[in-house]
């Protein structure tokens, strides 16, 4: 087996069923434990990574933080906080690893978007957190004056939709970066390669790699052949779209 390039995993969860779940549309999701998520990597090349709260997880901390001190150096969080979170409590989340606040705008389970703007410029001014956001890039037109003005905001899984792709490439313009995750849960309608050499034209730097294991709701898992599309396609910016882009984010 060839050797990987260093991976820096951009994007996936942990589902401890020690901690708090909540049902999504019905949804629980199967338990995906730290354990399971390094057996599964073992073979990628992965050196850190965003552990990212999912809208089965609402607001409790408790899986995300234990996760984070499991995985240790090198990897970070992805919280969802209600939007009244104390001031004190944002600054003890960046303490413990925490690097980003979740927007899931598709399925619920975090601050609204009537928080977007304000939450997300607390939490930047308070502990140097980023926004990130779970959103239908088809929902981004009116979005796209307050995203582009937020300190730090990227999007996950390419925007999900082809219809969408101008105005995520448009964000991308203005500084904003993006996740090339969940290759089987994006619309059938997208070419994944397409997409991710639009956000590279616009903006190298932006694109972030990410497994978005386990891949929960998603038509298919991810595979390793995705990282091996992502190199093929990134081209010469394969170590920034694998690594480097991500670990500047992200602050690693």
């Amino acid at each position: 087996m060839p050797t990987r390039r260093p991976f820096f995993d951009a994007h996936f969860h942990v589902v401890d069923h020690r901690f708090p779940l909540y049902e999504n549309d019905g949804f629980l999701p199967d338990p995906f434990p730290v354990e399971r998520y390094l057996e599964r990597t073992a073979a990628l090349g992965v050196v850190g990574g965003a552990v990212v709260s999912g809208s089965f997880q609402r607001f409790d901390q408790g899986c995300l933080l234990d996760a984070l001190a499991r995985l240790g150096p090198g990897f970070v969080g992805v919280a969802q906080i209600p939007h009244d979170l104390p001031d004190a409590d944002v600054v003890d989340l960046a303490r413990r690893g925490v690097r980003g606040v979740r927007f899931n705008l598709r399925r619920g389970g975090s601050a609204g978007r009537e928080h977007l703007d304000r939450l997300a410029r607390r939490v930047h001014d308070l502990a140097g957190l980023h926004t990130e956001l779970y959103v239908d890039a088809r929902d981004l037109a009116d979005l796209v004056d307050t995203l582009a003005a937020l300190p730090a905001v990227s999007i996950d899984h390419l925007g999900l939709h082809a219809d969408g792709l101008p105005h995520l490439v448009a964000l991308v313009e203005r500084g904003v970066r993006v996740k090339a995750t969940g290759f089987g849960r994006v619309d059938l309608d997208l070419d994944v390669a397409a997409a991710v050499r639009a956000v590279l034209a616009a903006d190298p730097t932006a694109l972030m790699a990410g497994s978005d294991l386990p891949s929960t709701r998603a038509r298919r898992p991810f595979a390793d052949s995705d990282l091996d599309l992502l190199a093929d396609v990134a081209g010469e910016h394969v170590d920034a779209v694998l690594h480097d882009n991500a670990a500047a984010f992200y602050r690693v």
